[in-house]
């Protein structure tokens, strides 16, 4: 039988002990270790959350005359200086300062795509989201109809030729804002044997609506809901 010597049995404890006190400082969590990679992960929405974090708030800018006319620069912008329009505009941005039409109108126009083709496509979800509770119910009403008949709706959105405010009103911090869009688009409603019952497949036409949207503006959801729709 063979001993181990007082040396080998010195270093094997050297080694234990060295290796103990490696695992208690590498297994140790700190709070700042890395997240497990997640491949579906918004890298970009993480940098600009990160940004976020890093951002002073800037005191809101102040009303009426004490910001001097560039705080009305917007509202001149779309509506003309005098107008009974562009009073009721600069009433909406003095309830909130935020409020600018030109973002509104760049919104509304992408709000409009998404609404005619959820529409098309019978997606409930996304125009839930968008439309107020009657305005949905109509649409829903629509696609139920559609479906019950066994028809399908193709469209392409080819795009918006114009759209201006040419209405507004507050009334109790809610404001309505009304439009004129003209767009254009290839729409067509099919049969359950591929028949065209409705539109052109193949050619462009041009749609001209009358949308109004809506906002509490003492609510901190920016979102605007579609409450009224019509045709010209």
């Amino acid at each position: 039988m063979q001993y181990l010597d007082f040396g080998t049995i010195f270093f094997m404890v050297v080694a234990i002990v060295i290796i103990f006190q490696l695992r208690s400082v590498l297994g140790k969590r700190t709070g700042n270790e890395r997240p497990p990679f997640d491949p579906y992960t918004d890298r970009s929405t993480s940098r600009e959350q990160q940004a976020d974090d890093n951002v002073v708030s800037l005191p809101r800018r102040k009303r009426g005359e004490e910001a001097g006319e560039d705080f009305y620069a917007p509202v001149d912008k779309v509506a003309p200086a005098g107008s009974d329009l562009n009073a009721m505009l600069r009433a909406m941005k003095d309830a909130d300062p935020n409020f600018d039409p030109e973002e509104f109108l760049a919104g509304a126009k992408t709000a409009y795509e998404m609404v005619v083709m959820s529409f098309a496509e019978g997606d409930r979800k996304t125009l839930r989201t968008l439309l107020s509770r009657e305005v949905y119910e109509g649409f829903d009403s629509a696609i139920t109809a559609r479906e019950k008949a066994g028809e399908t709706m193709k469209s392409s959105f080819v795009g918006i030729s114009s759209a201006k405010i040419i209405g507004a009103e507050l009334r109790d911090q809610v404001s309505s804002i009304t439009l004129r869009i003209v767009s254009e688009m290839i729409s067509a409603t099919m049969d359950k044997d591929g028949n065209v019952v409705d539109g052109d497949p193949e050619n462009v036409s041009e749609g001209r609506d009358v949308w109004t949207f809506s906002r509490d503006m003492r609510s901190r959801d920016p979102n605007w809901k579609l409450v009224a729709t019509e045709e010209e």
